[in-house]
């Protein structure tokens, strides 16, 4: 009998032990009623044209230096081919905007193809798909012209397409083309416009406004790639804030983003040297924003230039006046009706519906650059104009500093975060007290280092914890703040220029990256509640970070956690009348753990878990992001 009942008695200690473990750890309980409503538009985009994200990323044209703008032009892209000289020509101007051409010489006596090829932004991606192509002749031509898509090492013909051209030297000629392309392996690929050299022997032919295109996001003409939209709407975002940024402010005032010189006509844009070491060819410009913005179904974000450049001078008082016009001209254009001059002029260029601007940001990060103490003059005199004569905007400051005393009333607050993971989950806190008379929005916000200030390369899960936690601390207080986006947000992995980024990406095949910082982007974006819920605990932040949320049509409970720590931990999360759900996991337990280029280490799990009694139990391995939603 003993020896019976101490068997009974190990066995009943090792089951109530099991028990034990099993209910052990951070006790949460997830309130079903009450709670502060979330904002609508939260989780948005950021977008800038830096790192080439622009023209050669998201932008659809593929050839480089197609119009050879901005300052400084060389043959950058370009080489001749055959028995040809190219140079840069600035006599023979496409128009008043694209000033310069490409100048082919072919030397007396020649034969055979000649011509000229261009690489396109480290290479061209040349996919099992339909190309347009286009370009501008002048000169005296009648004869067979050969475009072509080829691998640059290989020597491979993924397309050909012959067209017979007629050109005069009087004036350029316009020519448009369709072919279809067979897949190539790698995006290390070259396009090439070649010609019958005796046809132009001892002479030269001038070419302008190269464009090549694949197909484009919802077909649009000056569109965008589909690959790059399609990873951006894995996000599910809600905004689309343009265009910069640094890239709106510009060196100096002149060089500033200019809304109308990227409008209308391609031949009617300019470029510009954008404020991040390129030439921006503003193919992807004002009304192209818009149109990204409506094909996603994103609220427009619009910035708008104040004054401050990244080099000065600062512009202030009476000189501020034509540049406060130019902003209201700029909305005119974008929401006025077509019996309103811009709106006319909108119009014209093939878009007789206003857009839908509500929100308008005045200049950025206008704390930096010595911005600081003039920012209350220029914010009021910007202000002013605009509120005047449309009330019904939104406008957002680009600082929490250096504001008018008042603040106006119905303002939002732009803050930005670049920071080391250590300080990043500091700021969890951030908004708990603030003012809640005045919004708040984070359009720009990333963990960059590590804590003894080393640069991340790409986003790795400790990083992307960090964010985690700071993007917890912001919805549980998404009631007051409004919007949020990480930045940057591509990268074309040719010209890095800041690190981390949420996008990677080059020309190749299949080569765009979803990073930790992506995943976990969109685990939160993609799993919004309508309301915010009290969330009560044994015990406080840290390691162990949380939000509760119900959806709009209070069917599901999502529960948002973060385990910014090197040991697992469990959680037991109660939600009264919740039965079953799906808990999605994005983890492995290594704070480096990393997707790049080379490897994809991480994606998010997810598998089904049962409550008892409403009871969840979770797991959360170390460094881990994760989401228990729950009916």
């Amino acid at each position: 009998m003993a020896l019976i009942s101490k068997s009974l008695v190990c066995c009943l200690f090792l089951m109530f032990g099991q028990l034990v473990s099993s209910v052990t750890g951070l006790e949460l309980s997830v309130s079903t009623s009450g709670g502060n409503e979330s904002s609508s538009i939260l989780y948005g985009l950021m977008f800038e044209d830096y790192q080439h994200s622009g023209d050669g990323g998201i932008h659809g044209q593929l050839l480089q230096n197609n119009g050879f703008q901005g300052p400084n032009i060389t043959l950058v892209a370009y080489d001749a081919i055959g028995d040809a000289t190219l140079a840069v020509d600035t006599e023979n101007p496409l128009s008043t905007a694209i000033t310069r051409s490409l100048k082919v010489s072919v030397p007396e006596g020649a034969s055979g193809e000649v011509g000229f090829s261009n690489a396109g932004y480290w290479g061209i991606p040349v996919n099992e798909d339909e190309y347009w192509n286009s370009f501008y002749i002048k000169g005296d031509y009648n004869g067979p012209i050969t475009l072509r898509l080829v691998g640059a090492a290989s020597g491979t013909v993924y397309a050909s397409n012959t067209i017979n051209v007629v050109s005069n030297s009087s004036e350029f000629s316009y020519i448009e083309t369709k072919y279809t392309a067979n897949q190539a392996p790698d995006g290390n690929n070259l396009w090439t416009l070649s010609f019958n050299a005796s046809s132009v022997a001892g002479s030269e032919l001038y070419f302008d406004l190269f464009q090549l295109f694949h197909s484009t996001f919802n077909n649009r003409t000056n569109g965008l790639k589909p690959g790059i939209v399609d990873v951006l709407t894995g996000l599910n975002p809600s905004f689309l804030r343009f265009p910069g940024g640094n890239n709106l402010e510009g060196w100096t005032p002149d060089s500033r983003w200019k809304w109308n010189e990227t409008i209308g006509p391609l031949t009617d844009r300019p470029g510009r040297n954008g404020s991040w070491g390129y030439t921006n060819t503003d193919a992807l410009g004002l009304n192209e924003y818009f149109l990204w913005a409506h094909d996603m179904n994103l609220v427009p974000l619009l910035g708008v230039w104040d004054g401050l450049s990244l080099n000065g001078p600062i512009i202030t008082g009476d000189a501020l006046d034509p540049y406060v016009d130019d902003v209201l001209n700029e909305i005119e254009y974008i929401i006025g009706d077509t019996s309103t001059t811009y709106g006319a002029l909108r119009a014209s260029h093939g878009f007789p519906d206003p857009w839908p601007l509500t929100h308008v940001e005045i200049g950025n990060e206008d704390h930096l650059h010595n911005g600081g103490p003039t920012y209350a003059e220029r914010f009021t005199a910007f202000y002013n104009a605009i509120n005047s004569a449309y009330p019904q905007l939104t406008i957002i400051t680009s600082t929490p500093l250096y504001l008018p005393d008042p603040k106006p009333a119905g303002i939002w607050l732009d803050w930005h975060l670049y920071s080391t993971m250590g300080y990043m989950v500091e700021q969890f806190n951030k908004f708990d007290n603030v003012d809640r008379a005045f919004p708040w929005v984070v359009t720009e916000y990333a963990c960059t280092k590590w804590n003894n200030g080393t640069n991340v390369p790409y986003p790795i899960m400790q990083s992307s914890v960090a964010e985690a936690v700071f993007m917890i601390g912001i919805e549980r207080n998404s009631d007051i703040v409004k919007m949020a986006a990480y930045a940057p947000l591509l990268q074309l992995e040719n010209y890095t220029q800041w690190t981390p980024n949420l996008i990677p990406f080059n020309q190749n095949p299949n080569s765009i990256i979803k990073t930790t910082s992506y995943y976990v982007q969109q685990l939160f974006s993609t799993n919004r509640g309508a309301t915010i819920l009290p969330v009560t605990s044994d015990e406080g932040f840290n390691p162990v970070y949380y939000v509760a949320s119900l959806s709009s049509d209070n069917s599901t409970y999502y529960v948002k956690l973060a385990n910014y720590n090197g040991t697992a931990q469990d959680v037991n999360i109660t939600i009264d009348g919740a039965s079953s759900g799906k808990f999605t996991l994005l983890s492995n337990g290594s704070p480096l753990a990393t997707n790049d280029l080379t490897e994809t280490q991480i994606t998010p799990q997810t598998s089904s878990v049962e409550a008892t009694d409403g009871k969840f139990q979770v797991h959360l391995p170390a460094w881990t992001v994760a989401l228990l939603a729950a009916s």
